[in-house]
């Protein structure tokens, strides 16, 4: 039977696919699942052959994405589909009191469906708002700082009404006296949205007719200068990557932007994309006058519908001003930036795994080299930049690379944005110069210490894949450096900080599932090597657990550490081994009444 898709639905992806190279319009085939989805309920038999047909697919190229994308089902759902995070600063604030009140309340376990049809209810991985948690998203609709009485009033309301009213964004909180804004510097300003007439009216797209006066290896030349690193996770220096590029081969320079924000404890790209739309467009297209692209992609997360949306609103007003398109402010430069989105794979974080995904396959990453900058997208020379990274560059030019290396110290040059949650008075967003706050200063001043009657236990200072800090480990600066000094790294800049209520084996175990449940499954280390620690953190926790676990467990992570194609591996086995050593006394209290011989 023919698939009755709506004329509007087949001219929007008709549209859709001129955003890729005609000889490669699988790159389309995300895009074109979501749409389908959102109409259909799920994707059958029907929807993947309609897709294949259209993109010049065999069906099993559509499938494949249908079996590894999260997003995606083949079984229809409710109409209402309620997905309830369960990473760690969500559980640390109690999202399996929401999810145990949701699913007794419509009388359904996880992914079923109510008998009514109406809902389906289902644990999802980090939807990058951990500092409003606990949050659930139903439909495209997130929730934030829910309780259970709260998660059920909205059930209520759904049923009650049929249909779903739109969340505003939270308002801006102003900054705290030590902060020094600079990306975030718009935010509470008065009257401030975020449109392009705002944004320019606070000297926005400045920048742009400045680059366009200059060489793109000028550019190039200054933002090397300037030390910036990549904000991203690796923190690799901006300028030098750009150095790399592949020139003179006769085949198109792409750009493309990582909005893929998806390291549990990361919450910091969401603001700039909700609140700063048009900073980052700027960047994203002085970057590509710098390195000779006319073409950028901005990869965003599947789980930020909104944020797709206010991207693309963006863009049309950047084109309407001629900030954007063909022959920019009359330079002669064209570039024109599309909007790409993901569908809930963490991997497509890593830049190789994210090039595949954008190409309309498995975001299984790559061997390198071959680095993206010699053989990227659509085998082309490219670059990968984060949101942060990118949000940076009008600055740069419009100040200059001295006055950006004034802000921060040798090595960590310039802003961090950091995104605090768990157990503190005031999680949030912040925005500091590097290494001029240490952590102690940015949990007890900006954050306002802990919650009364708390101690503190630990510090996971930049995502959930990075080594905890202990305690007495708090007076280290937060630059990348000493960090690094101290045992670990800046990463995304997603801290969680744990209090003395917290069990340890339960929240290894919680970041041990996360990393078992996105590992790709391309490298055996970590495809079979996660899902043994999560295993081996189930068995001690369930009471079984053997004095030899704790070595053995710390072994796992070992042999996974170092031995995959990408850093998938290590950020499973970092915060693993972190937390067996500093916290060994725990683990060892857990295994010391099992019976590793119960059947279980």
């Amino acid at each position: 039977m023919a698939l009755n898709v709506a004329a509007d639905l087949e001219k929007h992806v008709d549209e859709i696919v001129t955003h890729y190279p005609p000889q490669h319009k699988r790159a389309a085939v995300l895009w074109l699942l979501h749409l389908l989805q959102e109409q259909f309920g799920h994707l059958g038999k029907e929807q993947v052959e309609w897709t294949a047909t259209k993109l010049g697919l065999q069906p099993i190229n559509v499938w494949e994405l249908i079996t590894f994308y999260p997003m995606f089902t083949a079984k229809p759902r409710g109409k209402f589909h309620i997905k309830v995070c369960r990473t760690l600063s969500c559980e640390l604030c109690g999202c399996g009191g929401i999810l145990e009140r949701l699913k007794k309340k419509l009388g359904v376990g996880l992914d079923e469906k109510t008998s009514d049809g109406l809902f389906t209810i289902s644990t999802v991985e980090c939807l990058a708002a951990c500092g409003t948690g606990p949050v659930m998203m139903v439909n495209d609709e997130l929730f934030e700082n829910l309780t259970p009485d709260a998660a059920e009033t909205i059930i209520d309301r759904v049923k009650a009404t049929g249909k779903l009213e739109q969340q505003p964004l939270p308002k801006p909180v102003a900054p705290h006296p030590l902060e020094k804004r600079v990306l975030l510097a718009n935010l509470t300003k008065p009257n401030y949205t975020g449109s392009m007439d705002d944004y320019v009216r606070e000297g926005g797209y400045r920048s742009l007719p400045k680059a366009l006066g200059m060489k793109p290896d000028d550019i190039v030349a200054e933002v090397k200068n300037s030390e910036v690193r990549g904000r991203g996770g690796a923190g690799f220096p901006c300028g030098m990557k750009w150095s790399f590029l592949a020139k003179g081969t006769g085949k198109p320079i792409y750009l493309v932007c990582n909005a893929d924000e998806s390291e549990p404890g990361t919450f910091k790209d969401r603001q700039l994309l909700h609140y700063e739309p048009h900073q980052l467009i700027e960047g994203i297209v002085v970057s590509c006058y710098a390195v000779g692209a006319h073409v950028a992609y901005i990869y965003i997360r599947g789980e930020m519908p909104y944020g797709a949306k206010i991207l693309a609103r963006a863009i049309e007003e950047a084109r309407a001003k001629n900030f954007l398109g063909k022959n920019i402010l009359g330079k002669g430069f064209d570039c024109e930036i599309y909007v790409h989105r993901g569908a809930g794979a963490y991997i497509c974080g890593e830049e190789t795994g994210l090039i595949e995904s954008l190409e309309g396959k498995r975001a299984y990453p790559r061997i390198k080299p071959p680095f993206p900058a010699v053989v990227g997208l659509f085998g082309c020379p490219t670059v990968v930049n984060n949101v942060e990274t990118l949000s940076n560059i009008p600055h740069i030019i419009n100040n200059g690379a001295a006055w950006f290396k004034e802000l921060g110290v040798p090595g960590s040059r310039g802003t961090r944005l950091v995104c605090v949650s768990g157990a503190v008075k005031r999680p949030g967003y912040y925005e500091f110069e590097m290494g001029k706050l240490t952590m102690r200063q940015l949990i007890e001043d900006l954050c306002g210490g802990l919650k009364e009657g708390r101690k503190l236990k630990g510090v996971i200072p930049g995502g959930s894949s990075m080594p905890v800090l202990k305690a007495d480990q708090i007076d280290v600066a937060l630059d990348f450096e000493s960090l690094r000094k101290a045992g670990t790294m800046a990463g995304s800049g997603g801290i969680i900080v744990l209090d003395d209520t917290v069990d340890i084996v339960q929240s290894t175990l919680n970041v041990a599932q996360f990393y078992a449940h996105e590992s790709c499954g391309q490298c055996t280390p970590c495809r079979e090597g996660t899902l043994w620690m999560e295993k081996m953190l189930h068995r001690i926790r369930q009471g079984h657990g053997r004095p030899e676990d704790v070595d053995l467990l710390w072994d796992v992570a070992d042999n996974i550490d170092g031995k995959t194609i990408c850093p998938l591996g290590e950020a499973a086995a970092w915060p693993v081994k972190a937390f067996v050593t500093k916290y060994r006394s725990e683990f060892e209290a857990a295994c010391k009444n099992g019976n590793g011989s119960k059947k279980h």
